[in-house]
């Protein structure tokens, strides 16, 4: 059955009936689609907490609903908002519909306001930033072995210190653009949390308890954190597929067949020379290293007795084996090292 994509946002003022019980699949039978749902706590300066901008990626659900099941019989800390995005695909439990536009690419700043899904995303924006927000939280999953971590989108001590609660590795991006962190940011401290595989019980406590512990802070502290204490990459780069590459990760045959681990290097520090994958013939189309800053990204790749190798030093960050993620979104994120200020760390 194919689901009405609803852009329309409906806003409750209680928990919706059945809300705590259901999957990511069934909300489609308690909401009418993209949902905020704002509740009273003792402070009224909200949290505000985003779940499902992709519909196949459960955590942030799933955690929410831990962290409600607590505080059914006490009131909330603070004020506690949130949006629960992506319905339709949810519904379907994919990522993104095909006839969409990502919900994590289309909040302001993005590169495609006429979308519907951009119009959406400006009126969440401008409720949240309306009731002076306390901080925000984007929480995701991702399909390769990653270690749990927090991306910000400016290195201010407040952005640290809330990606902090959650990870000590954290990731400063400045594309790809149109992200709820970003948009967020300019109102309040925020962050988006990657917590590994979809369902994973592990992932779903670990955000539970990054939730609660940000309901019951009560401020920032007022000095910068410990540069000791924190591990700091810079995406500089997002590795595409061409849609006119076919790939395989087991073997199969391709234009490029990737090595059956490759999403296991995640977070690794590679090697120039480190083998990706290999080809069969000459590839009538390549990779394509784009550049996730405003610095252009040297070539990253070497095409040489027929394997794809690195032709630099590289940390990865979401390597997949899912041609879906591949396909909507990328094969992964390049990095480096940096500090407290965003510069490049050599070590």
């Amino acid at each position: 059955m194919e689901w009405k994509i609803d852009t329309e946002l409906t806003i409750f003022d209680s928990l919706p009936d059945g809300f705590l019980q259901a999957s990511g699949p069934e909300l489609k039978d308690l909401l009418p689609g993209p949902s905020l749902i704002d509740l009273s706590g003792r402070d009224d300066r909200p949290l505000f907490v985003c779940t499902l901008l992709h519909g196949n990626e459960v955590t942030g659900l799933l955690a929410i609903q831990r962290v409600l099941e607590h505080h059914q019989s006490m009131p909330l800390p603070r004020r506690l908002l949130i949006f629960v995005g992506n319905i339709s695909a949810a519904a379907e439990d994919v990522r993104t519909l095909d006839r969409q536009t990502d919900y994590n690419r289309v909040w302001p700043g993005t590169e495609f306001p006429d979308a519907p899904e951009a119009d959406l995303m400006a009126e969440v924006t401008d409720y949240v930033s309306r009731q002076d927000p306390f901080a925000s939280i984007d929480i995701h999953n991702n399909t390769g072995f990653n270690p749990h971590y927090a991306c910000v989108n400016k290195l201010d001590a407040d952005c640290l210190h809330l990606a902090r609660l959650f990870s000590r590795t954290i990731v400063f991006f400045e594309k790809p653009t149109g992200v709820q962190s970003a948009a967020l940011a300019k109102y309040c401290p925020a962050v988006t949390v990657e917590c590994g595989i979809s369902g994973d019980p592990a992932a779903t406590s670990h955000a539970a308890e990054f939730v609660q512990s940000a309901l019951h802070l009560h401020a920032f502290p007022e000095n910068p954190p410990d540069p000791a204490d924190l591990d700091i990459y810079r995406t500089f780069g997002v590795v595409k597929v061409p849609t006119a590459l076919s790939f395989s990760f087991d073997g199969a045959p391709a234009d490029i067949q990737f090595r059956s681990d490759i999403d296991h290097l995640n977070f690794s520090e590679l090697d120039a020379g480190t083998v990706l994958a290999t080809y069969s013939g000459e590839p009538h189309v390549r990779l394509a290293a784009l550049p996730a800053t405003n610095e252009p990204v040297e070539d990253y790749f070497q095409y040489r007795d027929q394997e794809v190798r690195l032709a630099q030093p590289a940390i990865p960050a979401m390597l997949t084996k899912s041609a879906q993620a591949v396909r909507q979104d990328s094969l992964c994120y390049f990095m480096h090292r940096v500090d407290l200020t965003g510069q490049k760390i050599n070590r």
